[in-house]
């Protein structure tokens, strides 16, 4: 008898799962990439994705790590249009992913690095019951706004070091997804300033690779306004009953296209108000 494949539109949904976490955890140990997942997720059920990502989680937490945070992905035009993709998606954030301003990044530990510019929020308060009852798609008001705009403690100038487990960054919204949003490291700036101080949507911000210019951007470019972005995280992961949290760390999402991060790069980012926040990737 002839053997027949399975395809992933086939498969039960926990062993979609399955499969997936299993893939991509073990591109994680390996440093080899896997195919994309959406072989078995298919590439337009998020929900499912996210099911895979809360795998990736436990396991994350059960070997040591702990959660300080989410970031918000693919809040720019720019970089949805860099991936193929038309709707923001979020992660979480390890306490082990944060790299000081300044320091070195083993490339070893990275399969296809690259890096954008951000801005981050931590929070005073909980987001727990923010827009309960609305779509996390639901356009977003000023009083939404200035209701985000109170929880938040300061923010800081951020560099997310974004990475694919998915071979050559071949991704749909359900690969990243499931991939923890393609998350890796992020770097957080010295300065700390309170929102009561600047507009985060008037913030500009230019980026440098090896000294050369080589992106720009500004806050109108994520979702229209970083607090845009910090609303719908917080709707977002309040439907998924896991809100925002009191000292988290929120990525609110690139300012402009993101860049590769080779051995040996060096990048930097100023970001009006906020100043400059660096990385550099070991040779």
């Amino acid at each position: 008898m002839t053997e027949r494949t399975v395809t992933g539109a086939e498969l039960a949904p926990d062993d979609a799962v399955a499969q997936a976490a299993t893939r991509l955890i073990l591109a994680a140990r390996t440093g080899v990439p896997t195919p994309p997942v959406r072989d078995v997720l298919g590439s337009t059920d998020v929900v499912l994705a996210y099911e895979v990502q809360n795998v990736l989680t436990a396991a994350r937490k059960a070997a040591g790590a702990r959660v300080v945070g989410r970031k918000v992905g693919l809040t720019s035009p720019a970089v949805q249009r860099q991936l193929g993709v038309g709707q923001p998606d979020f992660g979480v954030l390890f306490d082990d992913m944060l790299v000081p301003s300044g320091d070195d990044v083993d490339s070893g530990r990275l399969i296809a690095p690259k890096a954008e510019a951000e801005i981050a929020f931590v929070l005073s308060a909980d987001l727990d019951g923010f827009a309960a009852g609305v779509s996390r798609d639901a356009p977003v008001s000023a009083a939404d706004r200035a209701a985000a705009a109170a929880a938040v403690d300061y923010a800081v100038a951020a560099l997310e070091i974004v990475d694919s487990r998915v071979a050559d960054w071949d991704i749909t919204i359900t690969d990243t997804v499931a991939d923890n949003a393609s998350s890796a490291l992020y770097v957080l700036g010295d300065k700390r300033v309170p929102l009561s101080e600047f507009a985060p949507v008037e913030v500009t911000m230019n980026l440098e690779k090896n000294g050369e210019p080589a992106s720009s951007g500004n806050g109108a470019a994520c979702l229209g306004d970083p607090l845009n972005a910090l609303v719908w995280l917080a709707r977002t992961t309040a439907s998924f009953g896991a809100p925002l949290r009191a000292g988290d760390v929120v990525l609110s999402g690139a300012l402009g296209a993101m860049v590769t991060a080779e051995p040996g790069t060096e990048i930097t980012a100023e970001l009006s108000t906020l100043g400059r926040v660096s990385v550099t990737f070991s040779k």
